[in-house]
């Protein structure tokens, strides 16, 4: 399990659960519940270049990030300092 703390949403954190390259697991900690819910639903079983692609910039109302943009840079930061160290 992963933990990120995000910056800029309402969610205070990510939970992940990652094996190998895919992502098993995800769980938000605050946020809005029914467009999490469909993120996690999107997302579970999906490579996670793939869902960086997909993901990454997406912005929330003024800000420049959103829950998808966080969930994508924590991906980044697992794939470039977690995963690729093992």
């Amino acid at each position: 399990m992963y933990r990120y703390y995000t910056h800029g949403v309402c969610a205070k954190s990510i939970l992940l659960n990652i094996e190998d390259d895919i992502l098993l697991d995800v769980v938000f900690d605050g946020g809005c519940d029914g467009s999490l819910i469909a993120l996690k639903h999107f997302v579970e079983g999906r490579h996670i270049d793939e869902i960086i692609d997909e993901l990454e910039y997406i912005p929330c109302r003024n800000r420049n990030t959103s829950c998808p943009d966080q969930l994508a840079k924590a991906l980044k930061i697992y794939r470039d300092y977690v995963f690729n160290k093992e």
